[in-house]
Formats: C-alpha cells, structure tokens, sequence
C-alpha cells in the first residue's frame, strides 16, 4: 500500500533553514515550541517501582542538561509511585518536569496526569490492541471503533484540562492498532492517520497543549512520517503543534549516533523538531551530550 507524498509544503524552504512556527506547549514551568529553544529530554531504565533508582538516575540525567525526564507507568501502581519520585526530586531541588509514558492502560494515564507534567501516549495501542479479529473494516466498524476510542480517551482529556497537564501524541511505527494497518497499511501515512484520530479528538474538546511524534526505528520511515504529518496539518489547516523527534532504538556507539543523527538531523535542517531525544541502549545520561550536539547550530 503506496503512502501520498506531502501534497502541502512541510517547510518554508527547500534550501535555506526557517524553523518552523509552532504554538506553545506549556509543561510545568517549561515553554516548548518554536518560542522556545529546542528541548532535550531522555528515559529512565530503572524499574519505576524503585523509587530512590529512578530519582538517581533521573538526577544523573538532569545534571548533563536533561530538560524533561520520561519515566514508563506501565500500570496503576507504577503510574501512584511517580508521586514519590516526583516528591524526591523536588525534596532535593529538582523541578524539572516528568512525563509519564504510557501504552495499555488508560486508567494509568488518567492517574498519571494528576501527578505529573505531561503524560505521553501511543494511539496504536492506549485503546486499540493488534487482535486482527477483523481484517478489513467497513465505514461502519470503522466509525464505531472511533466512537469508541472517543468514549475512552475524552476522560484523559479533561483530567489534562483540570491540572495543566500536557500531553504528547506520540505514535510509533511498530505499534500501529490493526484497524489502522488494515485501512493504510504499515506505512507513514497510517502513522500519520493514527495521530491525528487522537488530534481532533481532543481539538473538539478544546485542548492544545500537546506535542506529536512519529517515531520509527528506521529513519526514512521516520522522515517521511514527520514531514508528511506537518503538510497534512498544514493541508487541514489543523493548529501547527510542536513535534518531538526521536528514532526509536537507534542502538549504541557510532552506529547509534549515526542513525539518531540522520534522521533527527535531516527534520531539524527541514526547521522541524521542539524536542529531541536520542534513543541509544545506554546508560540515558548518555544520550544528553548527542542530542545536544544535534541541536547545537539551531539554537536561539
């Protein structure tokens, strides 16, 4: 299944950089956006139910210039617990904002976004599951399985509201629901298409204080993702929301830099990108030093 090339412009320019201009996320104290300098964030790798491991480490990655720390809340006792982590860090004079990433469970979420600055969430799995039940969705199924996805993500949404919390949307490549692969295949397009259910979503319930991603673990997948989710904004004259960058598990040494940096580099040149991060399969303090060298020459 063939993806549309972007039919809308996805910069400004083709030769000269323009960063592109974004509306403002607002999570804790820190602006993101075209208003502000690009952000460097990383992920925790302890187990989040070890409450002093995840604050060590998290204040590891602080003191190297991380700007926001993802810790993963995979269920409701992990997502309680990031009150305590949150708690000890601020005991020890740290404010920089947590974001609590999230897959299946949104029950977790919703606990998640009372207590931290900004929750992430993947729409091919938060409601969705790859069962393959049905492989090929009528307009019907298809719009009763919006409807459904609706009645489940609005609650997140208005708790968002509520406490000021933001949110990223944030898709992966390899965790497309079947619904979405079996009306777009597995392709950029459906990554796209994926995102943006959640989009308008939340846009008719009045919330903007959100981040996009569409993160692959290949890079060209990844690139044409990006630029295609921005035309498509810019096509549906949709508000122009910030963007998270990242290739998904780029690896470790040079060939992890290597790959983060194509792929991150490339959208960055194109004036796309308000936060990165550079996924590398090691310690994340790690991972600081390439992102900031990424982002280097763009700064304000």
């Amino acid at each position: 299944m063939s993806t549309p090339a972007p039919s809308a412009p996805y910069c400004e320019s083709l030769t000269t950089y323009k960063r592109r201009q974004t509306i403002t996320a607002q999570i804790g104290d820190l602006t993101m956006g075209s208003s502000a300098p690009i952000r460097v964030q990383s992920m925790t790798t302890t187990n989040t139910m070890d409450t002093e491991a995840t604050i060590e480490q998290s204040i590891r990655m602080i003191d190297v210039g991380c700007e926001l720390v993802r810790i993963t809340a995979p269920s409701i006792r992990e997502a309680k617990n990031l009150e305590h982590i949150r708690n000890g860090l601020r005991s020890r004079g740290y404010s920089t904002p947590l974001v609590a990433d999230i897959h299946f469970t949104p029950n977790a979420a919703e606990i998640a976004a009372r207590l931290v600055e900004k929750v992430r969430i993947n729409p091919g799995n938060y409601v969705d599951k790859k069962q393959f039940n049905i492989i090929e969705y009528t307009d019907a199924q298809y719009a009763e399985e919006l409807e459904r996805i609706r009645d489940r993500f609005v609650p997140l949404v208005k708790i968002c509201k509520e406490h000021g919390t933001a949110m990223r949307i944030g898709t992966n490549h390899g965790s497309l629901s079947d619904r979405i692969m079996s009306r777009y295949g597995d392709s950029p397009h459906g990554m796209v298409e994926s995102a943006l259910e959640f989009l308008r979503i939340a846009d008719d319930e009045g919330f903007d204080n959100i981040v996009l991603s569409m993160k692959s673990s290949n890079p060209i997948v990844m690139i044409h993702a990006y630029r295609l989710l921005v035309a498509t904004l810019n096509e549906q004259k949709m508000k122009p929301y910030p963007l998270h960058l990242g290739v998904t598990e780029a690896g470790d040494g040079e060939d992890g830099r290597v790959k983060s940096a194509l792929g991150i580099g490339t959208l960055l040149q194109d004036g796309l990108g308000d936060t990165v991060r550079v996924s590398l399969t090691e310690e994340p303090e790690a991972e600081i030093p390439v992102a900031r060298a990424l982002i280097r020459r763009y700064a304000q």
